[in-house]
């Protein structure tokens, strides 16, 4: 009996990580399009966005993490490590896009990983009202 509470202690709390960190992507992306926005109009917006980027760098590294840790030892769906991996790749490219000063190809992929992003954490936060449904039923 312990076992099956001790396995779903580490399922929910993997489930927990895996929205924190699609959030914090998710919002991290939203303040790089705002910072873009302050690097067109103030000489304080470039050191705001390179900032953002490495921080959004990271949540995506994150988001990665959380994927992996939410499969493996939570027993969920190896899905979630496709799309953060997706991620992680888009986000690479676009560091080398923003560092070559590509901004006709920066720009597009910023706001096509922005949407990307809100749709993943809808699908995430849908499961979540899903799993209620289901435990209310039981």
């Amino acid at each position: 009996m312990a076992t099956i509470a001790q396995t779903t202690a580490v399922r929910d709390s993997s489930r927990t990580f895996l929205r924190v960190s699609i959030a914090l992507q998710t919002l991290t992306i939203f303040f790089q399009a705002a910072t873009a926005g302050l690097l067109l109009t103030s000489p304080q917006g470039e050191v705001l966005h390179s900032a953002g980027a490495r921080v959004m760098y990271g949540a995506t590294m994150l988001y990665v993490l959380a994927a992996v840790l939410a499969w493996k030892p939570g027993g969920d769906s190896p899905r979630p490590v496709l799309y953060s991996t997706g991620f992680l790749i888009l986000a690479s490219v676009q560091v080398v896009l923003g560092i070559a000063h590509k901004p006709s190809l920066h720009v597009p992929l910023g706001v096509l990983m922005f949407g990307l992003s809100v749709l993943d954490l809808g699908r995430v936060l849908s499961g979540r009202r899903q799993e209620r449904t289901r435990t209310r039923e039981s």
